[in-house]
């Protein structure tokens, strides 16, 4: 079982260190200025306007449409697949490209308002996080070193960004974005590779972990206080959180643990450990059902999804499906009724991620797979209902953040 201690971070400047003077980060209290004089919006990109002819997006108003939209990141094409939760059909597909951005954008994680009307996507390889509207048009930009996972609340105007686990060395900060006109600041959390990114609505704590070591930090962003917590046990690579629709509990995967953790959050600054359950390889993204009862993690390199029991911390179920390619990304629809799980797709000769081997062969370089693609589980009857193609290396997705 994973056990904690703590370590506060806190004090005079809580944490808070400058960037590079290029970004000009400003303190938290005096980010004022507008989006358009800090540059926030790139100009090729707000003369392309619409991806789409206006009016083709389908059926009803764009506000009642976007609530089931969910938005899913094809890395490699940059583009982003909207798929709407209720039909399971595809709306449109938002090329980066020709919204002014370069081929290498790497769109990798999305994160909604709770009434559809803009979303934030993770530009890797621009260094980005750019919001749009829900007609596809770039209305805002902020420059952020390596953008990886997404968190959004709800209720502030608030957006938090970790860093990506394709970084070597980013920095140990982590991003604040303020929403209305996406200027930024940055908070340190004093250890490296900051990727892991979830903030709880309700008590408005960030948590951030680090792919480098076994720590994880509880961040007061109103009070600019960190609290740092060590998980223990072998070396997890933790990446990525869930929380517990109540707000109750707290879910990790470890990456090289091949383990997810468990954390009780009475006192939300201090987690703390109540259970661990081993899983298939490499656990990427884990996501609760709406009961909180279950939590879904898919195994990137078994190519199995786990569903574990968040109650007894036991394994309820493993889909072993061949169309289950190096799952990534996992999100619940607002209703609940249904759990997305991506899959990237990338190599044809599975199981050979982190130098492992496949049937005694290890070939030189890796081969290339085919495209990605989402599966739907209906969380009643916790079978695969759909599974709807996708593009090249399909990765994070989001939808409407539940107020």
């Amino acid at each position: 079982m994973a056990g904690s201690s703590s370590a506060t971070k806190s004090g005079s400047g809580g944490g808070r260190r400058r960037g590079p003077a290029q970004l000009r980060r400003l303190p938290l209290v005096l980010l004022g200025v507008s989006a358009l004089l800090a540059g926030a919006v790139a100009p090729a990109a707000a003369d392309t306007g619409f991806l789409l002819p206006a009016g083709s997006i389908p059926g009803g108003t764009l506000q009642t449409e976007s609530l089931s939209w969910l938005y899913v990141c094809n890395q490699d094409d940059a583009t982003v697949t909207v798929l709407d939760m209720g039909t399971l059909e595809i709306v449109r597909t938002v090329d980066f490209q020709r919204l002014g951005y370069s081929a290498n954008a790497k769109p990798h994680h999305v994160a909604v308002e709770p009434d559809g009307s803009h979303w934030y996507v993770s530009l890797i390889g621009e260094g980005k996080v750019v919001k749009l509207d829900m007609q596809d048009r770039v209305v805002g930009e902020a420059p952020f070193e390596t953008p990886g996972m997404l968190s959004l609340h709800p209720g502030e105007d608030l957006l938090v960004v970790g860093r990506s686990m394709s970084a070597v060395n980013p920095p140990s900060r982590i991003g604040l974005i303020r929403r209305s006109d996406m200027t930024i600041d940055e908070i340190d959390v004093f250890f490296p590779r900051p990727h892991a990114m979830v903030l709880e609505p309700t008590t408005g704590i960030v948590y951030t972990a680090s792919l480098g070591v076994n720590q994880m930090a509880a961040v007061n962003t109103a009070r600019e206080r960190v609290e740092l917590t060590d998980v223990v046990g072998p070396p997890h690579a933790l990446m990525q959180f869930a929380i517990s629709p109540d707000g109750s509990q707290l879910a990790i995967s470890g990456e090289l643990s091949h383990t997810v953790l468990f954390f009780d959050l009475a006192d939300p600054m201090k987690p703390r450990a109540t259970g661990s359950v081993d899983v298939g390889a490499q656990p990427f993204d884990p996501i609760y059902t709406l009961d909180g009862r279950y939590v879904y993690v898919g195994n990137k390199s078994a190519n199995t999804i786990t569903v574990l029991d968040a109650e007894s911390f036991q394994v309820a179920r493993v889909f072993d499906d061949p169309r289950i390619r190096e799952p990534h990304g996992a999100v619940l629809s607002p209703d609940g009724k249904y759990v997305f799980i991506s899959n990237t797709n990338l190599r044809e000769d599975h199981g050979m991620m982190h130098g492992g081997h496949h049937a005694g062969h290890t070939p030189a370089a890796p081969v290339r797979g085919g495209k990605g693609n989402v599966m739907v589980f209906d969380v009643a009857s916790m079978e695969i209902v759909s599974v709807i193609e996708m593009g090249n290396n399909t990765t994070g997705m989001g939808a409407p953040t539940r107020r």
